[in-house]
């Protein structure tokens, strides 16, 4: 489905309920499916998360989950601990080319059973259950947070506990911690110190625990953005959030401050508010040069969100710290630089950066590409604000919120399917 989307009557005030965090609620589930003891509320309705449910629910042979790379990580920990089991884990074709050695090396050495069905390194993965001891690992520190994620997930479950050392540069420490406060939350002990992370072996049952999920804070940064592009006195309030969140993305109430957008917490919900009409510079901001400096290391999935809003205000951004936005569904700075670039933006991108310079130009009747990737739609929808386009394959938003557009017309904008 390719939608057109516009601005009708924008809406001055209004309130969006948001679907419960799919990272949160992904590790939920595979500690709930561990022990079973725990409940889950505010579950999230993303595919991934759908998935990720799904496949801890079969008893197929073959486990296919689609795009979901969550699932995909950390079903591979789980089905490696589940004594007696036998799965091939697969995917879709981007799915077969974003790598997984590492965290394979890791079980490996813990003492599992895994054999790549494909190319070496990579998905579908032949996974035979069977009994871990555990003990000691390192694993390079630069790399996903979903394969240390997926260790620590499992590790309460393994003889010797696990004794994690993160090798290099720390990078994405916000998900490591959103891990282990889950594991805290439901009675695993753990500690971080320094680069070694140590999780002690649960032994008996644990106590009956309630996992709340806490919205997705990536998916609030659609509505920063449309905040920081609106008039002033606009004002949208999203729920379910808490102000000390495990979410790393909830760094987003600070950083849209430099485009004047004010964040308030009352009980679970956050009200953004716009209190002037031009965005609030701090002093990286240049006056001369309109260029904001962010380091992205720890909330590389808002550079997207963060990027169109700079494009749409006229401002430009460096933005560093994006290593991992390469193996993602797509190849996130490439597509960035191209769908920007489509509009007249000019964009350059390395292997960690993207550079965008301060523009006022916007062509319209543009038709964004989505490679398969919920963030490339949802990042560009308020870009609608200033001018019409086109998003090819709209329904990709499913993946983590598959009320988006519904919530958008809530908001004043047109979405209508594009016969283009």
């Amino acid at each position: 489905m390719d939608v057109k989307i516009s601005v009708g009557k924008t809406v001055a005030q209004a309130s969006v309920q948001v679907t419960g965090s799919k990272s949160e609620t992904n590790r939920a589930l595979l500690l709930q499916a561990l022990y079973p003891g725990i409940s889950i509320q505010n579950i999230s309705e993303s595919d991934d998360s759908v998935a990720m449910q799904a496949a801890l629910a079969t008893e197929q042979q073959v486990v296919d989950i689609h795009h979901a790379g969550t699932a995909m990580r950390f079903l591979t920990a789980y089905f490696a601990q589940k004594e007696g089991s036998s799965v091939l884990l697969t995917g879709s074709q981007r799915m077969t080319e974003r790598p997984i050695s590492v965290l394979v090396d890791a079980l490996r050495s813990l003492g599992a059973d895994i054999e790549y069905a494909g190319n070496e390194g990579y998905p579908p993965l032949k996974i035979t259950g069977k009994k871990l001891t555990g003990g000691k690992v390192s694993v390079k520190a630069d790399v996903s947070s979903q394969y240390i994620t997926a260790l620590l997930l499992i590790a309460g479950k393994l003889e010797n506990g696990l004794e994690l050392t993160l090798e290099g540069e720390l990078t994405s420490i916000p998900y490591i911690k959103m891990t282990l406060g889950l594991l805290t939350e439901v009675g695993i002990q753990n500690t971080f110190d320094g680069n070694t992370i140590t999780v002690q072996p649960v032994t008996g049952n644990l106590q009956p625990t309630t996992i709340v999920v806490e919205s997705d804070w990536s998916s609030a940064s659609y509505f920063y953005s449309i905040v920081a592009l609106s008039e002033a006195g606009t004002s949208i309030t999203l729920s379910s959030y808490r102000e000390n969140s495990l979410q790393g993305d909830s760094a987003l109430a600070g950083i849209y401050k430099e485009f004047g957008v004010e964040t308030k917490f009352s009980g679970n919900d956050i009200t953004l508010s716009k209190h002037n009409s031009k965005p609030h510079p701090r002093l990286e901001i240049e006056q001369a040069k309109q260029t904001l400096n962010l380091e992205l290391n720890n909330t590389p999935d808002i550079a997207q969100t963060i990027a169109v809003t700079c494009f749409a205000l006229g401002v430009g951004c460096h933005l560093t710290g994006l290593h991992t936005l390469k193996i993602k569904e797509t190849d996130r700075l490439e597509a960035l630089k191209t769908e920007l670039t489509k509009f007249g933006a000019e964009v350059t991108v390395t292997n960690d950066s993207l550079t965008l310079a301060p523009s006022s130009n916007k062509n319209e009747g543009v038709e964004v590409a989505t490679y398969n990737d919920h963030r490339m739609a949802m990042a560009f929808a308020p870009l609608a604000l200033k001018v019409p386009f086109v998003v090819k394959d709209a329904g990709v938003v499913s993946k983590s919120f598959p009320t988006f557009w519904e919530d958008m017309k809530k908001l004043g904008f047109e979405v209508k399917a594009s016969s283009h």
